[in-house]
């Protein structure tokens, strides 16, 4: 797309934690190459699928004849620059090839036919791309709000899911469907092991008065982790058929106990970490 276009996004994007009026309900990041020819940095709004500890991001132009620029730009060098709204990080971009590329595309073919659209108006076979994160941090910001900021991400990768799984009807899981769920299970048990020994000791040693509280979040963070691990265990391999209810069952679970957990730990701790 045209700069007049991206420009704008990139600009909301930043200013809304990752969120992007005219893409709601849709997973979006800012990819920042490096120009083949010029060596400047060039960001792009583009669309991923999340797939564990990596993101796929598909160079289809739209169907267009030719590649995208930023495609380009990463064959001639790989190291990229990943925004998610919350983190910003270096990344290692990988063009997957084979059958990796083919399971990969079908599975973003499954979730929106739309890329099996852009396929058919191309003779080009279009990219698949994985994006490795090579670490980073939270963007510039005070603990607590940045602490909301996590949490609010979690919140709405939450909502797509549940849309996602409610959306897939009476039958089994889809495969990509699978995959983020998995995802945010990772992501989930990361960010409250962090917690765990990081952060809640340092609050601790500050604030000794909060024991109780303290206390009480480690407990939640075990409740969670125990449907993290329920959750898990219906979308293993050993049950392909899983019907959607069932996981949906089991994600709404997830939902009020996280949701509640999030909202107590964001009533003490934002004001501390804000202070710090």
């Amino acid at each position: 797309m045209p700069q007049d276009f991206n420009q704008p996004i990139i600009d909301e994007f930043r200013a809304n934690q990752g969120q992007v009026a005219m893409f709601d309900g849709a997973r979006l990041l800012l990819l920042t190459t490096t120009g083949a020819r010029s060596g400047a940095g060039h960001t792009t709004p583009v669309g991923y699928l999340p797939d564990g500890g990596r993101m796929l991001i598909i160079a289809s132009a739209g169907g267009a004849p030719r590649h995208p620029a930023w495609y380009h730009n990463l064959l001639a060098e790989p190291r990229v620059q990943v925004e998610d709204g919350v983190f910003t990080y270096q990344a290692e971009a990988v063009v997957l090839k084979g059958e990796e590329r083919d399971s990969a595309f079908a599975r973003a073919v499954e979730t929106d036919p739309g890329w099996a659209a852009y396929q058919a108006k191309t003779s080009r076979v279009i990219p698949v791309v994985a994006l490795t994160p090579l670490g980073g941090g939270p963007n510039a910001g005070r603990g607590g709000d940045m602490l909301v900021a996590v949490h609010d991400a979690f919140r709405r990768e939450l909502r797509l899911i549940r849309k996602e799984v409610a959306a897939s009807g009476t039958g089994g899981l889809g495969v990509q469907l699978r995959v983020n769920c998995l995802t945010l299970c990772q992501g989930l048990h990361h960010h409250h092991t962090i917690e765990d020994a990081r952060m809640f000791p340092g609050v601790e040693g500050r604030y000794p008065e909060l024991g109780q509280v303290m206390e009480r979040l480690r407990a939640e963070h075990e409740t969670v982790a125990r449907l993290l691990d329920e959750l898990q265990r219906l979308l293993a391999d050993g049950e392909p058929d899983v019907a959607a209810d069932r996981v949906l069952a089991e994600v709404e679970r997830l939902t009020t106990e996280l949701e509640a957990h999030l909202d107590y730990e964001e009533q003490y701790l934002v004001p501390i970490l804000n202070a710090f």
